[in-house]
């Protein structure tokens, strides 16, 4: 069994557009830097 990844749907003029959690902040120049 793997790790669950949260998954996100943007919503766009172009349509939908989805993508994991952690690309969708990297693209918003988000980064969390730690250990969990």
């Amino acid at each position: 069994m793997g790790i669950l990844v949260p998954y996100v749907i943007e919503q766009t003029d172009r349509g939908e557009r989805g993508m994991d959690i952690y690309s969708r902040l990297l693209r918003d120049r988000i980064i969390f830097l730690g250990t969990p």
